[in-house]
């Protein structure tokens, strides 16, 4: 694939458009006025989007679509923009190598994005799409009017990307598949870093060195040093700390973990810049707020704007988003799927509820290779759970090697847990769900895949039910 790609009116053609990663960059090209078109397998709101922008959506992945580009006003054939789902033997893609047109991956656009602006590109294992979204969200509010494509929707600009007017670009850039080493912002965070894909690396040392090169890449790193490897491989520029008696350039203090947020006193280079309260729950959300206060101080704003700014930020989709709340029962759709962002967010659900109502967490193993390489961490992630259900593993396109399954992550949750089940379709959640939520319950769907589509049914049920059935309640 190539690494330069042309932003001067060309066709820019995306292979799987409405994915998140893939249509944020869409978006921004979209509002720029280029000539933008893609392929997805169904209409989305986030396809719907797009075409309302002027891109051409054709929803089948099928070589015919590159017909559209033979009398093109531009008279040229299109450049091609696929990301690592997109397979060798797509159909589209074989058309256009065919067709000799420039192929290049997703992360060569962000990159090239990136490097046009004064960019501010945020990664790490966990917590990228929130760090992003707050930063994002804290130069809005400032009035900063910033570019922005995070890997999740906000509601505050109603998707996963904005496109603005000042020199500012807000991007969460991915290590997933490697592609991290590709940027270089003029500001990088980087939130932690653990071992989370290993479909694609082999050692969490691969890892450390697909970070390191990022950030040797930036004119300046923020870090958390809270995660012993950033603080003791990566050495940042500007470092942060939720821990007391860490040593950091940004710091909390009289910190106040409540059932409505978190409340805390900010420290910068050991002097207190002043009170910062949340909105969002747990350690973790404090963490990111901390590097989105080291990015808006590093650029310049005040503290008051910034802590306006974080006071106000709610989160972003899938990030414990509230999706219902009826019967006394309340919904939470998480994308967490790493052993570490179940114990976060189940620790976030534990303080919003307290120790007299149960929390129950649905889980969705995502991709064999994740699950097998951490299911000694998985089987200990669910302490704060009162009940857990787990489903069969969603492949995410992996072939199942019969090494791991549903019924294995059961049971090595049950050496730890004293009340697991394993329901493996979703039908078979839904139903389960039905007849064994109670009143005061929380409800959480953890996972990358496709566990969420359940949610409206269920709420749905308790909502028209008067009095739902309790017959083989489980405890």
């Amino acid at each position: 694939m190539g690494n330069s790609v042309d932003f001067g009116g060309r066709p820019i053609h995306f292979i799987g458009i409405g994915g998140i990663g893939m249509s944020g960059l869409a978006y921004v090209l979209a509002r720029r006025g280029l000539p933008v078109s893609g392929s997805d397998l169904k209409s989305t709101n986030i396809t719907q989007k797009l075409a309302a922008e002027g891109a051409h959506i054709f929803l089948k992945q099928d070589a015919s679509n590159l017909d559209f580009f033979h009398n093109h006003p531009s008279g040229q054939t299109p450049q091609i923009i696929c990301s690592t789902a997109i397979g060798k033997t797509n159909g589209e893609l074989t058309a256009a190598l065919e067709l000799g047109c420039p192929i290049f991956h997703r992360s060569d656009v962000l990159a090239a994005m990136i490097a046009e602006y004064t960019s501010i590109g945020v990664a790490g294992t966990h917590g990228k799409t929130t760090t992003s979204s707050a930063i994002g969200y804290m130069l809005v509010t400032a009035g900063v009017d910033p570019t922005i494509v995070v890997g999740g929707e906000v509601t505050a600009w109603d998707g996963n990307a904005r496109v603005g007017n000042s020199e500012y670009f807000v991007a969460e850039v991915d290590e997933s598949d490697g592609s991290l080493v590709k940027h270089a912002p003029k500001i990088g965070v980087i939130t932690n870093i653990e071992l989370d894909h290993p479909d694609h690396y082999k050692s969490l040392e691969q890892v450390i060195d697909t970070f390191t090169t990022f950030s040797q890449q930036c004119q300046v790193t923020i870090g958390s040093v809270d995660c012993e490897i950033v603080r003791d491989r990566i050495k940042p520029t500007i470092s942060y700390s939720v821990e007391p008696g860490q040593l950091a350039d940004y710091t909390a203090e009289a910190i106040d973990y409540h059932c409505a947020g978190t409340s805390a006193q900010i420290y910068e280079s050991g002097e207190l810049l002043g009170t910062l309260k949340l909105g969002v729950l747990g350690k973790h959300n404090l963490s990111n707020a901390l590097a989105a206060i080291a990015v808006g101080r590093k650029i310049g704003l005040d503290f008051r704007s910034i802590a306006s700014g974080l006071a106000g930020f709610n989160g972003a989709k899938r990030r414990f988003e509230l999706r219902g709340y009826q019967n006394d029962i309340t919904f939470i759709d998480d994308y967490a799927h790493h052993p570490s962002e179940i114990l976060v967010t189940l620790s976030a659900a534990r303080l919003r509820v307290g120790a007299e109502r149960r929390v129950v967490a649905i889980f969705q193993p995502h991709r064999y290779s994740r699950t097998l390489e951490f299911l000694a961490e998985f089987a200990q992630s669910f302490t704060d759970a009162d009940l857990v259900i787990i489903t069969d593993i969603y492949s995410a396109g992996e072939a199942n090697t019969g090494a791991i399954s549903g019924e294995k992550v059961v049971a090595q949750i049950g050496h730890y847990h004293p009340n697991v089940r394993f329901e493996p379709t979703l039908d078979a959640v839904s139903q389960f769900l039905t007849h064994n939520l109670q009143p005061g319950d929380i409800c959480l769907f953890l996972g990358a895949g496709n566990l969420n589509q359940i949610i409206p049914d269920v709420v749905e049920f308790y909502r028209t039910a008067t009095n739902p059935s309790r017959s083989g309640s489980v405890a």
